[in-house]
């Protein structure tokens, strides 16, 4: 197969010779790696690339993966990290309107007329700036003489893969792991892999978030060795029986099946002690059935128990070839017969923040450090839960969640605000996905990726199905993915608002944004059909956040309110040296002569940029530590 740059303008094409989704599970060869926490199953890019920035897909260098190709015009760019933040593109920070309103008309395929294509609408749009990247490399001992993948952590926003002249494969999901299998075009010393990411594509359409508006390789790239007995994916069920006090645990084990072997899989708590012990021999599928935990340690924000699970898998020499450590808990969400959302059966309450990745060097490319920072200030101010807005963050994110006791509203990657929100007006005539049927296996797709990656997080306890996309049969189909795949968790999404009359067929709750106090009120006396929160409220532009008194108190009258996330967390702003001042300082949208733009609207978090709480920090400490 070769690659078809018109790809970019079909919203049915959106995976080409991409690996299906799986869980997050780390693996180790052996207890020292991973008591040091390296694998040598893995092997980094991360670095130094070679690099060409073109304005359109015009004038890219057409061939430049070829493995003969003359790259001595490319210059160098940093894996990971943003093209706009390397000075190669202008930066541009736009709220609901697409990048190119005004500029050039698009509409999506399909979206007003069933035989429009829009064919050429990206592949040949003068506007859709392009990186072609390059990286030379050897294959490292440990992943030597087994299948490789490669595994691209994000990337905004197309992508095609070559290595070593040959097609590999093709990505759109900015926000998912995408990984395709190497094996056949590897060689053990000076691969070529050549990546070409195009700025724009059908999936714009479906990430028209509030953010600036970045492309390249801006998360982790690494090659992973696959072992011939190797743990494909799991699915851990732990669950909560009615008394809330016995625990029953459930998995099913995915493995290759290139060659015979056993497995021992351990389950301990917290003191070292066994509570499960299991050997079984390799099979396609293993399943641990039933198996009872009585008085288990419940899982909560105050107190974020986990067991520790350790999955040995062994050749039929039963030499240790494969180890697989997880944490999990047991912990229980639902909806009572009063319309009250209870975990572990106690009512929830939700003292949240939304949160974009950022940095304010970084942009979406995030550290770790930066993580670790955040969770220090949720525990300082007395946040318990996040909602990944809009898009699945990067993977240490829900450990450190499921670590800490952070409850977790898991969002897809997916908003299509341009198209049916114009000029403040809702204008649903192009909308996309609603029920367009082209649209629909490309955001059910995004939901399995969602769920098939971070499934086995006990943090999570809400997939949401994205973010203001208004409402028809695709958000449908995405809720029912949850449904039949997932009964341990609630469903959310807050633009079916705008559609009542499919409420009874997405989400479990109630959810709205930036509803008045009064307004939530009236919704809580009038037998509320759902539990109600407030998925985005208190919205933090500038020196706002007051009043928030008014909303809590409704906790205290109404236990079908169970809270909300605040718009949100952190600035979106950019640390630039000012020529002028000769002070480094932070720029907001609007700064970077970046029309058209909403200007401050990129500064509404309860921290500067660089991570300086504001003063409307103080009133979040203070009301939600009223419900701790």
């Amino acid at each position: 197969m070769q690659a078809n740059i018109k790809w970019l303008d079909d919203p049915e094409t959106f995976r080409v010779n991409q690996l299906p989704a799986h869980s997050d599970h780390p693996f180790y060869r052996n207890y020292r790696e991973w008591q040091e926490q390296r694998s040598s199953f893995k092997q980094s890019l991360n670095g130094t690339w070679q690099f060409k920035f073109s304005p359109n897909p015009q004038s890219r260098p057409k061939d430049f993966y070829q493995k003969d190709f003359d790259a001595s015009s490319f210059g160098t760019i940093a894996v990971p990290s943003e093209i706009e933040l390397s000075d190669f593109a202008q930066n541009q920070y736009i709220n609901i309107l697409a990048p190119w309103e005004g500029k050039i008309f698009r509409r999506p395929a399909y979206a007003l007329n069933q035989n429009d294509k829009e064919e050429g609408s990206f592949s040949e749009g003068k506007d859709n700036t392009v990186g072609s990247y390059i990286k030379h490399f050897d294959v490292e001992p440990g992943l030597q003489q087994q299948h490789v993948h490669i595994v691209f952590e994000g990337v905004e926003r197309a992508m095609f893969v070559w290595l070593n002249g040959h097609f590999v494969g093709y990505a759109e999901d900015s926000f998912t792991p995408s990984e395709f299998d190497l094996t056949p075009y590897l060689q053990e010393k000076d691969n070529v892999l050549a990546v070409e990411v195009f700025k724009q594509g059908t999936s714009s359409w479906l990430e028209d978030q509030d953010m600036f508006r970045f492309s390249g390789i801006f998360r982790s790239v690494e090659l992973v060795g696959i072992p011939a007995n190797h743990l494909t994916d799991m699915d851990l069920k732990p669950t909560v029986k009615d008394n809330y006090r016995d625990g029953v645990f459930n998995a099913k084990l995915h493995f290759t099946d290139q060659a015979a072997g056993s497995l021992h899989l351990v389950v301990k708590d917290e003191t070292g002690q066994t509570l499960l012990e299991k050997r079984e021999p390799l099979q396609k599928t293993v399943a641990i059935t039933d198996q009872e935990f009585p008085d288990v340690h419940l899982w909560s924000n105050h107190d974020p128990y986990l067991y520790q699970l350790l999955i040995e898998i062994y050749d039929e020499q039963d030499n240790l070839v494969e180890l697989v450590p997880y944490q999990f808990g047991f912990r229980r969400i639902e909806i009572n017969k009063d319309k009250v959302v209870l975990l572990n059966g106690k009512r929830l309450i939700i003292n949240g923040v939304n949160r974009h990745e950022w940095d304010a060097k970084r942009g979406r490319s995030v550290t770790i450090a930066d993580m670790t920072s955040d969770i220090h200030t949720f525990k300082e101010n007395n946040i318990n839960a996040v909602r990944t807005c809009h898009y699945p963050n990067q993977i240490p994110w829900y450990y450190l969640c499921d670590q800490n006791g952070i409850y977790v509203m898991a969002e897809n990657n997916l908003e299509s605000h341009v198209t049916w929100q114009k000029m403040g007006a809702i204008e649903p005539s192009y909308n996309v996905p609603g029920s367009v049927p082209q649209w629909k296996e490309v955001v059910v797709d995004r939901a399995r990726s969602n769920y098939e990656t971070f499934k086995n997080h006990t943090s999570i306890l809400f997939w949401s199905l994205g973010n203001e996309s208004y409402a028809g049969d695709n958000i449908i189909a995405m809720n029912k993915f949850y449904k039949s795949h997932d009964d341990s968790r609630l469903t959310h999404y807050e633009g079916v608002v705008h559609t009542p009359e499919l409420k009874d067929k997405i989400s479990d709750v109630e959810s709205c944004m930036y509803l008045p106090p009064k307004q939530v009120e009236e919704y809580l006396q009038n037998n509320p059909a759902k539990p109600f929160m407030e998925c985005e409220y208190m919205h933090d532009m500038g020196n706002s956040d007051g009043g928030m008194g008014s909303y809590i108190k409704l906790l205290d009258q109404y236990p079908q309110y169970f809270g909300g996330f605040i718009w949100d967390f952190i600035d979106q702003a950019l640390l630039v040296h000012d020529p002028i001042s000769g002070q480094d300082v932070l720029r907001y949208g609007g700064d970077f002569d970046d029309r058209h733009s909403d200007y401050e609207f990129s500064g509404d978090g309860l921290m500067f940029a660089d991570r300086t709480p504001k003063p409307a920090m103080q009133e979040v400490r203070y009301y939600y530590g009223l419900h701790k």
